[in-house]
C-alpha cells in the first residue's frame, strides 16, 4: 500500500502564468497509475483540517484573515496567488492530507502528499505560493497527540524552508534541516537547526556527497521517531526557478539516500512534493514520479 493524498485540481480561475505549475497535480497521479506504481485505491482525498489544529502552528490573526479573505493587500501579494475561498479551502485540505499521511505512515512506512511542501508559510504570514505550512502543522500534530517525541524535517527543495525554520526556532522536539541554493529565494534566509547553502550550478557529485553524509549523521544524533521529507525537484539544472546543476538521475539518487536511511533506521516518513518548474511538464512529472518509484522499490 502506498497512501497518497490527492487534491482535485484547483478549479478557481488563475492567471495564465499560474496554470502550468498546477498541471502536475493532475498529471502525476495519472502517471503513477499508468505505470502500476500506485492503484486508484491508494489515493485518498482529505477533508478540511480542523482550524484548532492549524492554530497550533499559525497565529489566530493570520488564520482569521485567511478564512475571511481580509489579508492586507501587501501580505496577499506576497503569497503570489489571487486570494480566494477556493484557494484557502485547498490549502486546508493539503494540510489535512499531510496529517492523515503521517498517521498512515506508522503502518505503511511511507505516505505521500501529491501537493504540500508549503515551507514558505510562516506562523503569521504566507509567501511564495504557500499559505499554510503542511509539514509543520503535521509535525506539531504528531507531538501534540503523542504519536512522536522527536520529528526531523529534511527539506531538500532548492529554496530554503524559511517558514518552517521560523515556526520551530524555539521547539527542541522538531529538528529542521534545509539544503538550498545560496543565491536563490528567499534572499533573506532564516536559521534552521541545520542549513546547507549550495553555490550556483552545484553538481550531482557535490550535492549527493553532502546528503549521503549528513542524513545518517542527523538520524544518529537526533534519534527522531518520525521524518518529514520535502522532495522538491527544483534542484534540476533545467528548473526555471532553481540555480543548481543536478540531473534527473541525481535527483532520484537523492531520494534513494533518504529512503534507504529511513529503512535502515526503521523510521516512518511522510513526503510532500514541493517545487518543480522545469520548462517541459514531462521533466517535472518524471522527476516527481521517480520519488514514488524509489519509495516502492526500497520501502514496500
Amino acid at each position: 500500500m502506498l497512501p497518497i493524498a490527492f487534491h482535485p485540481i484547483f478549479k478557481h480561475p488563475l492567471p495564465e502564468g499560474h496554470r502550468f505549475p498546477m498541471l502536475k497535480y493532475e498529471l502525476l497521479p495519472q502517471q503513477l497509475i499508468h505505470e502500476g506504481i500506485a492503484q486508484k485505491s491508494d489515493f485518498f482525498e482529505p477533508e478540511i483540517i480542523p482550524i484548532e489544529t492549524v492554530l497550533r502552528v499559525h497565529t489566530k490573526q493570520y488564520v482569521s484573515d485567511l478564512m475571511d479573505l481580509t489579508l492586507d493587500p501587501k501580505a496577499a501579494r506576497k503569497i503570489g496567488f489571487p486570494l480566494s475561498k477556493e484557494l484557502v479551502e485547498r490549502e486546508l485540505r493539503i494540510a489535512q492530507g499531510t496529517i492523515i499521511g503521517a498517521e498512515k505512515a506508522f503502518e505503511t512506512k511511507v505516505a505521500f502528499n501529491i501537493a504540500g511542501g508549503t515551507h514558505h508559510a510562516y506562523s503569521n504570514r504566507g509567501e511564495a505560493f504557500c499559505l499554510l505550512n503542511d509539514q509543520a502543522i503535521s509535525a506539531q500534530y504528531l507531538l501534540d497527540n503523542k504519536l512522536a517525541k522527536k520529528a526531523l524535517i529534511i527539506d531538500l527543495d532548492v529554496h530554503q524552508g524559511n517558514g518552517t525554520a521560523e515556526i520551530f526556532q524555539k521547539n527542541d522536539n522538531v529538528f529542521t534541516f534545509s539544503t538550498h541554493g545560496k543565491t536563490n529565494y528567499p534572499f533573506k534566509k532564516e536559521t534552521s537547526d541545520l542549513d546547507i547553502a549550495f553555490d550556483d550550478n552545484t553538481s550531482d557529485d557535490e550535492f549527493l556527497k553532502t546528503i549521503s553524509t549528513i542524513v545518517p549523521n542527523l538520524i544518529e544524533q537526533q534519534k527522531p521517531d518520525f521524518i518529514f521529507y520535502l522532495a522538491g525537484v527544483d534542484i534540476l539544472a533545467s528548473d526555471k526557478l532553481g540555480k543548481l546543476g543536478c540531473t534527473i538521475e541525481g535527483c532520484k539518487k537523492r531520494d534513494e539516500i533518504v529512503f534507504q536511511n529511513c529503512e535502515r533506521y526503521e523510521i516512518p516518513l511522510q513526503v510532500s512534493m514541493g517545487g518543480g518548474y522545469s520548462p517541459e511538464i514531462k521533466t517535472i512529472i518524471d522527476a516527481h514520479a521517480n520519488t514514488y518509484r524509489v519509495a516502492k522499490d526500497i520501502l514496500l
